[in-house]
C-alpha cells in the first residue's frame, strides 16, 4: 500500500498524541523557548529526511536555512507583509538547490566531494554577505547590512491584514503546524515509490542505475525538498529572532545540525526532532553561563553518542524494543507449542 493509508494506525495514534501535546505546550512552557526548539527540529528533520533515507551528507545545510531567513527579510521589507515573504523563503533555497544538486549529482560527484562542495558553498556565502556592509549592497529599500544583518523586518502577519502581526502564542502553533505538515509531507514521501527508491539508492546505487531508475534525478528532487524545508525553518527563525545575520550560515550552525541528527539517529524522522529539542534545550541552558563554552559540551555529546550509541538514541530504543517483543512472541509460541505437547519439561504425560 502506498499514500497515506501506509503510515498505519500506530503511527498515526502517535501523531495525534504528539498534535496534542503541542497544542498544551504553552499552557505550561515558555512559549519562546518552546519556538525555537521547533524551528530547529525542524530544521534537523530536514537534513535527517535526506541524509538518513537517500544518504546524502551535506556540511552545509545551514546555506539553506540562512537563505530561507535572509528571503524572507529581504522581500518582506519591500512587501510590507509576511504571507508572499513566506512562500520566497520556501522557494528560493529549493531552487538553489536544484541547481546545486544537478551539477553535483549529473556531475556524478562522489560523496566525499559533495561534502565539500556543499561546505564551501556554506563558507562562500557566509564571506559574502559578511561583506555586504554599506548603501550599495541593497535590495529594494532593504539593505543587507554586513556582519549587522537586517534588523526590523515585517514579523508574520494575519494573510491578507499586513496590519494584523502576530506576537506571543501564534508564531508557536505556526511553527508547531509547519513541522507537523513537513513531517506529514516527509512521510507521504518516503511511503511511496520516491521514497523507496530513494533508500534504494543509500542501499545500493549502482543496482538502481542498472535497474533504469535516473539516479541523480532523484538525488536532485529530494535535495531540493529537503533545502524547501530548511528555508522554511530560516524563515520560521528570522521571525523569532527578528533579525538575520551571517552567523546563520557560519559553520557553527552547520556543525550543529549535524550533532542533532547523529545524536538523534538516522533513517528516522522522530530522531532528528528529538535529537534538535533535546540538544537545543542544552544549548539554550549553557547560554545562560560562561563557564563551559556550547561547543565543548555539544563535542562531547556527539563524541559518547558514536561511541556508546552509533545508531542514534531512537534506532537503538527501537531495535532494543523490536528485540523484546521478538523475545516475548518466541516464550510464548514456546510455550504454546509445549502445552499441545501434553505439558512442560520435566512434568509427566
Amino acid at each position: 500500500m502506498t499514500g497515506w493509508r501506509s503510515i498505519g494506525r500506530v503511527q498515526w495514534g502517535w501523531f495525534v498524541a504528539a498534535a496534542a501535546v503541542l497544542a498544551l505546550l504553552p499552557l505550561a512552557f515558555d512559549t519562546h523557548t518552546a519556538t525555537v526548539l521547533l524551528i530547529w527540529a525542524l530544521f534537523a528533520m530536514s537534513l535527517g529526511l535526506m541524509w538518513g533515507f537517500a544518504g546524502l551528507l551535506s556540511f552545509g545545510h545551514s546555506a539553506y536555512f540562512g537563505l530561507g531567513a535572509y528571503a524572507y527579510a529581504i522581500s518582506s521589507v519591500n512587501m510590507g507583509e509576511s504571507t508572499i515573504p513566506l512562500v520566497l523563503a520556501v522557494l528560493v533555497p529549493a531552487l538553489f538547490a536544484a541547481v546545486v544538486g544537478a551539477m553535483m549529482f549529473y556531475g556524478r560527484i562522489s560523496d566525499v566531494y559533495m561534502g565539500v562542495i556543499t561546505l564551501v558553498v556554506t563558507l562562500i556565502l557566509f564571506k559574502f554577505m559578511s561583506a555586504t556592509a554599506g548603501d550599495a549592497y541593497r535590495i529594494g529599500d532593504a539593505r543587507l547590512g554586513g556582519f549587522n544583518g537586517i534588523p526590523g523586518f515585517p514579523t508574520l502577519n494575519l494573510p491578507g491584514f499586513p496590519e494584523i502581526s502576530l506576537y506571543g502564542v501564534p508564531p508557536y502553533y505556526v511553527c508547531a503546524a509547519s513541522l507537523l505538515l513537513c513531517y506529514l509531507l516527509s512521510r507521504w514521501i518516503l511511503a511511496r515509490s520516491f521514497g523507496r527508491v530513494l533508500v534504494g539508492i543509500r542501499e545500493n546505487e549502482a543496482r538502481c542505475e542498472l535497474m533504469g531508475y535516473d539516479v541523480a534525478l532523484y538525488k536532485t528532487g529530494i535535495f531540493t525538498i529537503s533545502a524547501g524545508m530548511a528555508g522554511l525553518a530560516g524563515c520560521l527563525f528570522a521571525n523569532w529572532a527578528e533579525i538575520v545575520t551571517p552567523g546563520l550560515f557560519a559553520l557553527g550552525q552547520a556543525a550543529e545540525v549535524l550533532i542533532w541528527v547523529i545524536a538523534g539517529g538516522l533513517g528516522t524522522l522522530i530522531g532528528p526532532i528529538l535529537g534538535a529539542m533535546a540538544l537545543g534545550m542544552v544549548k539554550l541552558l549553557l547560554g545562560q553561563q560562561t563557564l563551559i563554552d556550547n561547543s565543548l559540551v555539544l563535542g562531547a555529546i556527539l563524541i559518547v553518542v558514536v561511541l556508546a550509541i552509533p545508531r542514534g538514541v531512537v534506532p537503538t530504543v527501537q531495535r532494543a524494543w523490536g528485540w523484546r517483543t521478538r523475545t516475548r512472541r518466541g516464550r510464548a509460541k514456546a510455550a504454546s507449542a509445549r502445552r499441545r505437547l501434553g505439558g512442560s519439561p520435566g512434568e509427566s504425560a
